[in-house]
């Protein structure tokens, strides 16, 4: 068994669909299970609708209650030949619709958009698009069930970015999808909808559905879990930054983790975690280009592989340092300082400290800089009139450029190469950090340089 997911850019319209559907009936005989979003723009289109509900701009609810409808009659029109599929797929995207604006008017006489009420209504443009691939695959002779997974995924009530209860949702997938496969048929499921046990709708935010294929994957001891996109796999770095970057053809889970976390956008992070548990391999391939074989994520590399893999770049965002002699030799300050970021529930990127312990720098996303920088001066109130910390500094427009590979472990001189690289580019390197891995060199340049770093160092390693 694989699991086959793809992604809203590979479900677009009616020849996309098309794509798709021969992709699975190319790989009928390795028992596919296939994860679809919903079609690209429609998530955010309803969500839109949902907030322009909730502000009462009812002017613009007809206008996109149109063009979901339209866009999805149309496919339905362009793609399902079979007169009676047709009908009654017209007939779901009407009553989809109609129920759609009973909730969205629901909406609108409130005047609020709860999260729960925001999960409901982005469900509707997955649970339309597996009925109408699943009545594509049937017309092609292929047994096929459209699945909700709101039946079987099952979450807290966390709602806009609900996790999963695994051992239960690993139970009921179980128990919803192997008798199907057993019997030959193909389960369509859609991606990133999810439920609590009392069967609430949740979902797992946005990128969550690359989360359900692997939960899914993991649940059943697929051997495989294929991601399909819109680019050849993963690769060395950003192609719009540097053009000469090249897709990989391995990489290990650990490295795949950094990547995300630094900024690539071609796996959701959340997605390596169920695979690694059960140690399922996952495939990255194109949609649009599926001869590729695009790049392989495995529990290890094979030896021999180039010391760094690829670089990718995260910004624009903001370095936060906190100084004071005050500091030397006192262990609670970076304690109190991390504490106050918990509290503010502030996701720090990048963590760097002078050896001498009298700085510590940080980065957040810019939007969080300001809340960061009052909540540090109001918890070290007392540090700063007594002059122990003598500023709590923080410096915008900032960037994060990561160097991964699992070759750069026990390889002396990669950071020496790697910021000889940056000088002969004139990049100032603002902060620097690096794992005891060794997977990992993270440094911190100004957001102007971002683009200069990624290609600097991409020319020194990639060749």
């Amino acid at each position: 068994m694989i699991v086959m997911k793809f992604g809203g850019t590979s479900v677009a319209g009616a020849e996309n669909l098309r794509r798709v559907a021969e992709i699975i009936l190319a790989h009928r005989k390795q028992r596919p299970i296939v994860v679809v979003s919903a079609m690209a723009g429609i998530t955010d289109l309803l969500l839109a609708a949902a907030h322009g509900a909730a502000a009462r701009r009812d002017h613009e609810l007809e206008r996109k209650l149109r063009v979901f409808h339209n866009r999805h009659a149309h496919v339905i029109s362009a793609v399902v030949t079979d007169s009676k599929t047709r009908a009654r797929l017209l007939a779901l995207t009407d009553q989809f619709t109609e129920e759609l604006t009973r909730i969205l008017t629901g909406m609108s006489f409130l005047g609020e958009a709860t999260p729960r009420a925001l999960d409901a209504v982005a469900s509707f443009g997955e649970r339309l698009l597996v009925e109408i691939l699943a009545g594509m695959l049937i017309e092609h002779g292929v047994k096929a069930k459209a699945l909700n997974a709101q039946r079987f995924v099952i979450t807290d009530d966390r709602f806009g970015a609900a996790t999963p209860l695994k051992d239960l949702t690993y139970r009921k997938c179980r128990r919803a999808i192997l008798p199907l496969v057993k019997r030959g048929v193909v389960p369509v499921i859609t991606g990133f909808l999810s439920s609590t046990r009392e069967g609430i709708p949740t979902t797992l935010g946005r990128g969550g559905s690359d989360y359900s294929a692997a939960l899914i994957g993991a649940a059943i001891g697929a051997r495989e879990i294929w991601i399909y996109t819109d680019v050849d796999g993963i690769m060395t770095a950003d192609p719009k930054v540097v053009p000469e970057g090249r897709s990989l053809a391995e990489l290990s889970y650990r490295e795949v983790a950094e990547l995300a976390y630094f900024g690539a956008k071609v796996v959701h992070p959340k997605t390596v975690f169920p695979a690694i548990e059960r140690g399922i391999p996952l495939l990255i391939k194109n949609t649009f280009n599926p001869a590729f074989s695009g790049t392989r994520i495995v529990p290890r590399t094979t030896p021999g592989n180039p010391i760094v893999k690829a670089i990718t770049s995260i910004g624009p965002l903001t370095l936060v340092t906190v100084e004071g002699a005050g500091m030397l030799g006192v262990p609670e300050i970076t304690a109190r300082v991390f504490d106050t970021l918990a509290r503010e529930g502030i996701n720090v990127l990048l963590i760097s400290q002078a050896s001498s312990q009298q700085s510590i720098c940080f980065v957040v996303q810019q939007k969080d800089a300001e809340r960061v920088r009052r909540a540090l001066e109001e918890e070290f109130a007392r540090e700063r009139r007594q002059g122990d910390i003598s500023q709590i500094e923080r410096q915008n427009g900032v960037a994060i450029v990561a160097a991964v590979g699992e070759g750069m472990r026990g390889t002396p001189g990669v950071a020496g190469r790697l910021f000889s690289a940056l000088g002969r580019e004139g990049i100032n390197v603002i902060a620097i950090a690096q794992g005891s891995s060794e997977r990992n060199i993270s440094l911190v340049v100004s957001e102007r340089d971002r683009a200069s770093a990624v290609r600097a160092i991409h020319k020194e390693f990639i060749r």
